[in-house]
């Protein structure tokens, strides 16, 4: 049989190349010994090319017969003073030729074909061995073990090629290849491992893979949802100290949720947030918190900022929220209880902004209420793929019948609407990004 293999690539050797040089690359190749799963007769097969193609190109006659066998030269250089009118007539030879060169071949025994697909995995043609490994599978039954083990670690290298592109979901399917043949061949069980730590490495980029391109439900941003849901089942939370085998610790695993949150919607956070706060888990409460709040303005839902305000007193136990308590406070149109909450803040910063904002206001509340609009554009809806693009305008929350309708009814003055005091107050919405104050 043939295969696209050649002596120089046999002993990885350039074609001009000086006869000391192939005795070094015939001895160092000798020395690099495959995997120790292989059978010897598969290392048998690799020595005895490397020995065929050392004894043809050690000896100076067979090498010269050789080359000019497999390396024709362009014919045109044969004779330099081909007219032009000649070279439409060649073409086909130069062709033929070049191509020849590129792609030489060899005549071997079925037997040494393990060997064959040993030197050119060596040789990184991954692709190439798994063609020739499928096609021949059964010509040598004695083999069959091997060939199985070389076309799972093509598969296997060829998707850590597929990772270093960056192309994640194509490198998790070929190595689910590799994993599909061992498996049902009950071999190698080491060689599974490997590859199955590999598959579960790539899980977190698979996720930012699925999740950032596809913007519509699909099947594909569901396998997405579908993995993450089982991170963060393996780790028993997001916070969790369980091994999802993914090589993240919990504070890289946290920088990874907060990269992923702009590629999810708020329905799709506020599902996977409430879940993680049954666990209980601080964090999860907190960003469903985030979810709640985006969901009660944007969607003009007041009944969720009361779930987020009701949220945020429990966390207040363990952190300072204050900032978002008090405007949870204000969406509310507790005004009073706004600034009540406002002045326990730790945020000095926010503080003073809110102060100066207020200008010669007898309270606090001009600048909550323009610093809330700050917050809830550059803290809460840019962390919402379907809200990144929202403005936030207080004006337009609270002249919503239903924001009207509900507050009514949570003051317990029905006869009244939006507190007057918070409409005199809320100025006009920011025109311009500014620094984010808090993060």
């Amino acid at each position: 049989m043939r295969i696209p293999l050649d002596y120089y690539r046999i002993l990885g050797i350039p074609f001009q190349v000086s006869a000391e040089q192939i005795d070094l690359a015939h001895a160092d190749r000798g020395r690099q010994l495959p995997r120790q799963e292989y059978s010897q007769t598969a290392i048998i097969a690799r020595q005895h090319l490397l020995d065929e193609a050392y004894q043809v190109l050690s000896e100076p006659d067979r090498r010269r017969d050789y080359d000019a066998q497999f390396f024709d030269p362009n014919p045109l250089l044969l004779n330099p003073e081909s007219s032009a009118e000649n070279l439409d007539s060649q073409d086909g030879e130069v062709a033929a030729a070049s191509s020849e060169y590129a792609t030489p071949q060899i005549t071997i025994a079925p037997a040494d074909l393990v060997g064959a697909l040993l030197i050119l995995q060596e040789l990184g043609e991954y692709e190439l061995v798994i063609r020739l490994a499928e096609t021949y599978l059964d010509l040598e039954p004695t083999t069959r073990p091997d060939m199985i083990l070389t076309l799972a670690l093509a598969y296997g290298e060829l998707s850590r090629e597929y990772w270093q592109d960056k192309n994640y979901e194509q490198a998790a399917s070929t190595a689910t290849k590799a994993l599909t043949w061992l498996e049902q061949e009950q071999m190698f069980p080491q060689v599974a491992s490997e590859i199955r730590h590999d598959c579960d490495r790539l899980r977190p980029y698979r996720i930012l893979e699925l999740l950032s391109q596809e913007k519509k439900p699909s099947l594909a941003r569901q396998r997405g949802l579908n993995l993450l849901e089982e991170m963060l089942e393996a780790r028993g939370g997001i916070d969790g100290q369980g091994d999802d085998r993914s090589g993240l610790g919990v504070d890289n695993f946290l920088r990874f949720i907060q990269q992923l949150r702009v590629y999810l919607t708020q329905a799709e956070q506020e599902k996977i947030w409430v879940k993680e706060a049954q666990r209980p888990s601080a964090v999860g409460n907190y960003l469903l918190v985030y979810a709640l709040i985006a969901r009660g303005f944007a969607q003009k839902q007041p009944a969720a900022i009361v779930a987020a305000s009701d949220r945020l007193q429990q966390l207040q136990k363990h952190q300072d929220v204050s900032i978002e308590r008090s405007i949870c406070a204000l969406l509310l149109g507790q005004t009073e209880q706004a600034s009540t909450i406002l002045e326990t803040s730790q945020e000095q910063e926010i503080l003073n902004y809110i102060k100066e904002q207020s200008g010669q206001s007898p309270d606090l509340l001009p600048g909550l209420c323009r610093y809330g609009e700050r917050w809830l554009q550059t803290e809460v809806f840019c962390h919402f793929r379907d809200l990144v693009d929202q403005k936030a305008s207080l004006k337009e929350y609270f002249a919503e019948e239903e924001v009207q309708n509900y507050l009514e009814e949570l003051s317990g003055f029905p006869d009244e609407k939006v507190p007057v005091s918070v409409q005199e107050k809320v100025g006009e919405p920011l025109e311009s990004e500014v620094t984010v104050l808090k993060t």
